[in-house]
């Protein structure tokens, strides 16, 4: 008996050697970057919004290339974005958390007066551009920008400008920039703020306001419908699926474009950071996401590394020097 016992004790042994060296050549998966392992990705706005349509768009792409493992996504709404960055930064290190943010979190880290700017977590890389547009109901009597902008001159406080973002978003920042493209006043822009895409779209159908600042998305069924006009958009090119020029089209010196990416916290190590780099480039690089691109209208504008930190540090000046010469600092 006592030489069966060392045989079995020499098989289990020898077996356990042999899972152990499975192991460490990477056959069990888990945290190596493979198709096992499990990510959360925060959003910072309500289920619908640009960041959400944005992040949830990148997950689906990712699970289904089996890129990764399933992602949690999370909706932390709060202050236009402040909560979900305070949160992102509270969880200093952790190395399986993600982010969506974009232009508005910038902004609203300063009007929020909140310390967790986006300077202080990690950057990954930046996914996308979008235009914004100025929407008009249909029967409005402005026809053109000459036309909105002759009258805003007039009397800039008669004209009310809605936007779905609070001040320092992008929503906010074009009506601002665009005012001083044209000779008026920012601080005598009469700009009201709606909470996203679907009050903003009452508030334009029920002459509520004047005129509507946002990306173009969220009102696809009102422009095909005809209930809703687009005076101009604020990129360098046209849009395909709108008819309307761009501002420099129309003689106004002004491109502006919102944009998203996503952010890590902050701590999180070199290895890991390349990590999730490397697994957005492989996104960036699939045909799904180029359709999804193409689906929701937005510009690929993937850029990470050096590029997109340095991009970040320049959006936050954008931002802070815009909202100090409007007095909102």
């Amino acid at each position: 008996m006592g030489v069966v016992r060392r045989r079995r004790h020499a098989a289990l042994a020898g077996a356990l050697v042999a899972l152990l060296a499975l192991a460490g050549c990477g056959v069990t998966r888990g945290d190596d970057g493979g198709e096992n392992r499990r990510l959360r990705m925060m959003i910072p706005n309500s289920p619908g919004g640009g960041y959400d349509q944005t992040g949830r768009a990148a997950t689906r792409v990712m699970e289904s290339e089996d890129l990764t493992g399933r992602f949690e996504v999370s909706n932390v709404v709060g202050a236009s974005g402040t909560v979900a960055m305070q949160r992102l930064v509270n969880e200093r290190g952790a190395e399986d958390l993600l982010m969506t943010m974009g232009l508005g979190v910038v902004g609203a880290t300063y009007t929020n007066g909140s310390d967790a700017r986006v300077s202080g977590a990690t950057p990954i890389a930046q996914l996308i551009e979008e235009q914004e547009g100025l929407l008009v109901p249909a029967d409005s009597p402005f026809e053109t920008v000459d036309d909105l902008v002759e009258a805003w001159r007039a009397d800039p406080g008669s004209i009310r400008v809605g936007g779905g973002s609070s001040p320092g978003g992008p929503d906010h920042l074009f009506p601002m920039q665009l005012a001083q493209a044209v000779g008026v006043d920012p601080t005598e822009v009469n700009y009201i703020v709606y909470d996203g895409g679907g009050p903003l779209t009452t508030a334009l159908l029920g002459a509520k306001i004047d005129v509507g600042t946002s990306g173009l998305g969220e009102f696809e069924g009102q422009l095909a419908d005809g209930s809703l006009r687009v005076l101009a958009v604020s990129g360098e090119e046209r849009l395909d699926a709108v008819d309307a020029p761009t501002l420099v089209e129309s003689g106004i010196d002004l491109v502006f474009t919102n944009w998203r990416g996503v952010l890590a916290p902050p701590g999180i190590s070199d290895a890991v950071r390349d990590q999730h780099v490397a697994l957005l480039e492989e996104m960036h690089g699939s045909d799904a996401w180029q359709e999804a691109l193409e689906t929701n209208g937005w510009v690929d504008a993937f850029r990470t590394g050096d590029d997109f930190e340095a991009f970040l540090l320049e959006q936050d000046e954008r931002v802070s020097s815009t909202l100090d010469e409007l007095g909102l600092l």
